[in-house]
């Protein structure tokens, strides 16, 4: 004979009856258990909260009262690097109230301006990717950057392309979500140390193809 029990305890089965159904064969066969599993769609999944768990340890809103703020005591916000005053509407450089995500326009223009939230994520970290790439590719093949690039029967152009759209893509989602690279942060991994990280690597992964081009050879043998 059937007999039933109920799982509780486990979000993913909603306390569904779960049968234990006789195997087909002979009256003395061996019982098999047959568990019916329903997922609930209500964020109480085995993974629904997990987002809320990495947003509570990671995640500070920024306001639009905080912009503000930074832009009245902030001196690199009252003027910029080339001694430009931020001015509504241009081009570069705008106030940051307008070129955050957060409060201004997520449009493709805005958010690839010269001063806008996606050209420094994607390219710091494009670099960060390459430039540690590069070298352990060197150390393996013995080949330049160009060469692991354009040689044929090299990979490595292909592997470019992809890592160029994975992180593009990944990148351009919070954003377009009205969410900086200011907003997350996790011990040391902040955005001000992706900045500098970034920009160290860009001027690296330059470095690196300008002196191969002059030595004409790769940098790690």
């Amino acid at each position: 004979m059937a007999a039933t029990m109920c799982l509780r305890g486990i979000p993913a089965l909603s306390n569904k009856a779960v049968p234990i159904m006789p195997s087909p064969g002979s009256a003395g066969s061996t019982r098999r258990l047959v568990v019916l599993c329903q997922v609930n769609h209500n964020g109480s999944g085995p993974f629904g909260g997990l987002k809320e768990a990495v947003d509570k340890v990671s995640k500070r809103p920024i306001t639009e009262e905080d912009i503000l703020r930074n832009q009245q005591e902030n001196q690199s916000e009252k003027q910029s690097v080339f001694g430009a005053i931020p001015s509504s509407g241009s081009f570069f450089p705008r106030p940051e109230i307008e070129r955050r995500p957060e409060t201004g326009s997520r449009s493709f223009g805005s958010v690839f301006a010269f001063d806008g939230a996606a050209p420094e994520t994607i390219n710091g970290r494009l670099a960060m990717l390459g430039f540690v790439w590069a070298l352990c590719a060197e150390k393996l093949t013995g080949l330049t950057v160009m060469e692991q690039i354009v040689r044929p029967g090299t990979s490595g152009l292909v592997f470019f392309v992809a890592a160029v759209q994975l992180i593009s893509y990944a990148s351009m989602v919070p954003i377009m979500n009205g969410e900086s690279t200011d907003a997350r942060s996790f011990g040391p991994f902040n955005a001000r140390a992706e900045r500098w990280n970034g920009r160290l690597a860009m001027i690296g992964f330059a470095a690196l193809i300008i002196d191969e081009m002059i030595r004409q050879g790769p940098l790690i043998h």
